[in-house]
């Protein structure tokens, strides 16, 4: 198989089920923005760190594959003419979040509280973090303007919200791990 088609040489692509539509389509532009935020997180698993955070990330961009399937989908091809979803076996699910969220509450146990905003920096793999969260909330953005124009899961636009979350606090966690400079920002009177 080659890597190229030629079919988007005219400024389309394909969804799942075959419809095209322009490359600048909002739903090009979520499932691209959460495989940008994929290719981010592989750049902090790339850094070293805890074992146990790369496994984690590991999970997270599986995930992450699964969000992009769900929204390159229409909803008028989620279901194949033989009644069968297409994306069998593919989800977003409730113990999915609860992942993210026992992965925060560890983290947190274990940090300062915080009583001002942070300034992203301090390391350079903090700041990756930072990036990816960033990019997250873009993501997140994006899914919830496709779901204004179509319906869209609910668990994914939630999961979005719930890694991003994950990621401010593991730029916490490593800021903490990595003995670097967390700023706080305190506004100016």
């Amino acid at each position: 198989m080659k890597v190229y088609t030629k079919t988007g040489d005219t400024g389309t692509t394909a969804l799942f089920g075959g419809t095209r539509v322009p490359k600048h389509h909002i739903r090009i532009e979520s499932y691209g923005t959460v495989d940008e935020l994929n290719s981010h997180i592989g750049l902090i698993r790339d850094q070293t760190i805890n074992d146990l955070y790369k496994s984690v990330l590991i999970e997270v961009q599986d995930r992450l594959f699964t969000v992009g399937a769900i929204l390159a989908t229409p909803p008028e091809k989620e279901t194949l003419k033989n009644g069968q979803p297409r994306l069998q076996n593919l989800g977003i699910v409730e113990s999915d979040i609860e992942f993210l969220e026992n992965e925060i509450d560890t983290m947190e146990a274990s940090l300062p509280p915080m009583t001002h905003f942070v300034l992203p920096g301090g390391h350079t793999t903090v700041s990756y973090c930072h990036i990816a969260r960033c990019v997250c909330r873009r993501a997140e953005r994006l899914a919830v303007h496709l779901n204004d124009i179509e319906p869209t899961d609910a668990r994914v636009i939630k999961y979005l919200n719930r890694l991003s979350d994950y990621l401010f606090v593991l730029a916490r966690k490593l800021s903490h791990d990595l003995n670097a400079d967390e700023v706080q920002w305190i506004p100016r009177k």
